[in-house]
């Protein structure tokens, strides 16, 4: 095996064999808390070697950034941290600020999750990225500018000559990363490490920094830690796999090992909970039931025991050491070789819940919002004082749908493809630009009086991506439920009926009613607004980006409940996602956008199985799947280039410059409509809703 796995609190072995470019050993970090110490990580331990890539994996609070953080010593001054991280031999535990300056950067570096905050707003990207090879290289101002020309090309920043004096606030979020990435390897650092690289970005995009992650280890030879909650990424990149669970690592095998045979209970409930891309549709994903506990006063035994399947009495009573499963890994299980040799099984420990999500029989039913030759523009203004208008941006154009009580239609595409301006064009129930919005019959233009506009409110909710954001946290939950009831004129005893309904309804104990927002959990406040959204008994829920900001196990709980909602109410579902697994997983049409128009639409199934337009064929292609001989192997369609300005629209086919099927075109007529004509969606094949707008096909 590449890395070896300390069973806490001993360290791993120091043997014989290659260097490791990197050794952490029983690296404990705890942070003060009121409550007490909050023992974040506790006796982590691997060797990792020049070339490889270890995966780290685990729910948001098991120990993954603060192992990160403590790898680069950039943790604040008032965490403890012991144990060692040797980076070619050197200790660097201890080290202060000033000695790790030195360190950092050159030897060992760090590719951000949020790439804006990372970088410094006042420079251009290419004097941050000459100043970082200056502090550590003796090159002149020239040498250092030309070395920086030649990483934001190698890194694939379109015309790096001029972009390199742009700041980065100028740059899209995946050229913001490429920046990011760029500087980490700019010395050739032994080490890079990786925490969340791809978090927030569209598919697409995400594929992209994936490959320009993969030049900057191929051209350094580094070895890389890739902290990620996405599995399906840890399956197409890494070498081996680490499963972090309450501060240290439960499970750590080859990756290819770890997905066929997962032997640790909560690695099995993570991959249960994952959608894929290529699974059969309708099928209840399997969350992992409770909460990860407080890393303050752990109490004795295994960390999982509350949510495990699989709990023995032993599992309460001392927690268990990593220990090797043959042909597999390290696993710290009690039941590790009954589930390693087939006796306990997958489906026994966590199976999916009773019943299809989507009955056979249930067709929608009447249609509630049905939307035409929607547009909306915006002025582009310049000028401080006096300002003036210098253009127009297209943020949606001439977009046309229909949607049906007990129907789910996604909108998919990349960030400034228009999807959300779509969602705020119909939630403000007010007469559009252009085009026309009917909702449960009425045309918007058409509302004569207050109350008719209070009641098309009251029938249309919506579901936010942030629930922390959205939730005023000054308000309990009670109140936070009664709010939109008060506001459609409900009397006291109704609300108080009301709340507890909901409360029931979202799958949430009375007693939530009594708490703030702050006390609650990620899933708990998605489940919170969901029940909020519902309150006043809506026809249509817009659910943007809903599950974005959770947990692999809390977003199969909560897709899930949204399925049953949708079949116990007859819900009609509106959603906005850039993961196009869960979109599969969850909705019955598509329709793909790409610079403010639909390109293609159609039913998820005929969508998924057989796209027509080439961006569809990107967007599906990029999307990771968890299984590492399936990710690795199959052909992947990587888009050249960002999303075109909108307020400068291409005089034919929106997608034509990023269009790889149009570069392989042969026939000057074809190529020259695909220039010039702008397509449209073509009429649907008989008994199919399938249309797509492409010349070529």
């Amino acid at each position: 095996m590449t890395f070896t796995l300390a069973p806490a609190p001993e360290s791993p072995s120091r043997g014989t064999g290659p260097v490791p470019a990197l050794s952490v050993r029983d690296l404990r970090i705890s942070f003060p808390s009121e409550a007490g110490p909050v023992e974040a990580v506790r006796g982590v331990g691997f060797d990792l070697l020049p070339g490889r890539t270890l995966g780290i994996v685990g729910e948001s609070g098991s120990g993954k950034s603060a192992t990160a953080m403590g790898i680069m010593g950039l943790l604040p001054p008032t965490a403890r941290v012991s144990g060692e991280v040797l980076l070619g031999g050197r200790d660097l535990v201890g080290l202060n600020d000033k000695q790790l300056s030195r360190i950092r950067g050159k030897d060992i570096g760090m590719v951000f999750q949020d790439p804006l905050s990372a970088l410094p707003p006042i420079h251009s990207v290419g004097r941050l990225l000459s100043d970082a090879l200056r502090v550590h290289q003796d090159l002149t101002k020239q040498a250092a500018w030309n070395r920086a020309l030649e990483l934001l090309d190698l890194v694939g920043i379109p015309e790096p000559r001029r972009r390199a004096r742009s700041f980065p606030h100028e740059f899209s979020g995946g050229m913001r990363q490429r920046v990011v990435i760029a500087l980490a390897m700019a010395n050739a650092p032994s080490v890079i490490v990786a925490d969340e690289p791809t978090t927030a970005l569209d598919v697409t995009v995400q594929a992209q920094i994936l490959d320009v992650l993969r030049t900057a280890q191929t051209e350094t030879g580094a070895a890389v830690v890739l902290i990620t909650h996405d599995l399906g990424v840890v399956a197409g990149y890494a070498d081996d796999v680490a499963v972090m669970y309450a501060g240290r690592i439960v499970e750590r095998a080859g990756a290819e090992e770890l997905f066929r045979r997962p032997a640790m209970p909560y690695t099995i409930g993570l991959l249960g909970a994952v959608p894929r891309p290529d699974g059969p549709k309708g099928r209840p994903l399997a969350p992992i039931g409770g909460e990860p506990p407080s890393l303050v006063a752990l109490p004795p035994g295994c960390p999982f025991a509350d949510r495990c399947p699989a709990v023995l009495d032993a599992c309460r009573t001392r927690e268990p050491a990593a220990t090797p499963v043959a042909g597999h890994g390290d696993v710290a299980c009690l039941r590790a070789d009954e589930i390693a040799d087939g006796r306990l099984t997958a489906d026994a420990l966590f199976p999916a819940p009773d019943g299809p999500e989507v009955p056979e029989d249930t067709a929608p039913g009447e249609v509630v919002l049905r939307v035409s030759g929607l547009s909306k523009t915006f002025p582009v203004t310049k000028g401080a004082l006096l300002r003036r208008r210098v253009g127009t941006l297209h943020a949606v154009s001439d977009v046309g749908f229909d949607l049906r009580a007990g129907e789910t239609l996604g909108l998919v595409g990349e960030s400034g493809s228009g999807k959300t301006t779509t969602l705020l064009e119909i939630l403000r129930l007010r007469p559009p630009e252009s085009g026309r919005i009917e909702v449960t019959g009425t045309d918007v233009a058409d509302l004569g009086s207050a109350r008719r506009l209070r009641e098309l409110r009251g029938a249309v909710q919506i579901v936010m991506q942030d629930p922390t954001g959205s939730l005023d946290p000054r308000l309990p939950v009670f109140r936070l439920l009664a709010e939109p009831l008060q506001a459609v004129g409900a009397d006291r005893s109704a609300i108080r009926d009301r709340v507890a309904e909901l409360l029931g309804m979202v799958g949430l104990d009375a007693s939530v009613a009594d708490r703030f927002p702050q006390a609650l959990s990620g899933g708990q406040r998605q489940r919170v607004g969901i029940a909020r959204a519902l309150a006043t008994r809506p026809r249509i829920l817009v659910l943007d980006e809903p599950v974005s900001a959770l947990d692999v196990s809390v977003q199969a709980g909560v897709v899930n409940l949204l399925a049953r909602l949708q079949r116990e109410l007859g819900l009609a579902y509106l959603v906005v996602a850039h993961d196009l697994a869960v979109m599969r997983h969850f909705t019955d049409r598509v329709a793909v956008m790409y610079l403010g128009h639909i390109v293609e639409t159609g039913d998820t199934e005929a969508i998924f199985e057989n796209p027509r337009h080439p961006y569809t064929e990107a967007l599906l292609s990029a999307i990771p799947v968890p299984d590492p001989r399936h990710e690795r192997s199959r052909e992947r369609i990587v888009l050249e280039g960002e999303l075109p300005s909108p307020t400068n629209l291409p005089q034919g086919c929106v997608f034509v410059d990023r269009c790889p099927l149009y570069r392989s075109l042969d026939d000057d007529g074809l190529r020259e409509r695909c220039r010039t004509r702008r397509p449209a969606l073509g009429p649907a094949a008989p008994g199919s809703g399938h249309r797509h707008a492409c010349h070529a096909r």
